[in-house]
C-alpha cells in the first residue's frame, strides 16, 4: 500500500492495524522490517551514525536497502537526517523523539529474542524432527 498522494488532508486520531486501508500498516512495515528494526535499535543504543557506519554495523544489509530503510523511517518521523556543511559533506542519522519511543519498544523485543534464542532454536529442531 502506498501513501496517499496528499497527506495534508488526512487527520487520523488513532489508527487501526486491522484495516487494510489504514496507514498504520505502512508504518508497521517500516518499523518491523528486518532492517528497520535493526536501525532503530542501533541508533537508540548509540545515538547517531553516518551511513557507512550503519552499513558496517548492520551485517548483511545492502547499501540500497539501508538507504530505502533510512528514507522510510525519516518520512515516518522516526529518524532525523542531519547534513553538516563540511567538505566533503557529512551526513548523520539519529532518532527523533518518536523514534526513541518506538525504539524502546523494539529494544524490549530484541532483548527477549536474544535471551531466548536457545529455546527457540531447540523448538525449531524439535519441530524439524517431527516433520522429517
Amino acid at each position: 500500500m502506498a501513501w496517499p498522494k496528499s497527506t495534508k488532508t488526512i487527520r487520523i486520531r488513532k489508527g487501526n492495524l486491522f484495516s487494510s486501508d489504514c496507514p498504520t500498516r505502512i508504518i508497521l512495515d517500516d518499523v518491523t522490517s528486518r532492517w528497520g528494526s535493526l536501525v532503530l535499535v542501533l541508533l537508540h543504543k548509540d545515538g547517531s551514525y553516518r551511513f557507512s557506519e550503519l552499513a558496517y554495523l548492520i551485517g548483511g544489509v545492502s547499501e540500497k536497502m539501508l538507504a530505502q530503510t533510512l528514507r522510510a523511517l525519516e518520512q515516518d518521523g522516526f529518524v532525523l537526517r542531519t547534513v553538516h556543511a563540511t567538505k566533503p559533506p557529512k551526513v548523520e542519522y539519529s532518532l527523533t523523539e518518536m523514534g526513541s519511543e518506538v525504539a524502546e519498544r523494539m529494544l524490549a523485543l530484541a532483548a527477549y529474542i536474544e535471551s531466548n534464542v536457545g529455546r527457540v532454536m531447540a523448538h525449531r529442531a524439535k519441530m524439524a524432527q517431527k516433520t522429517a
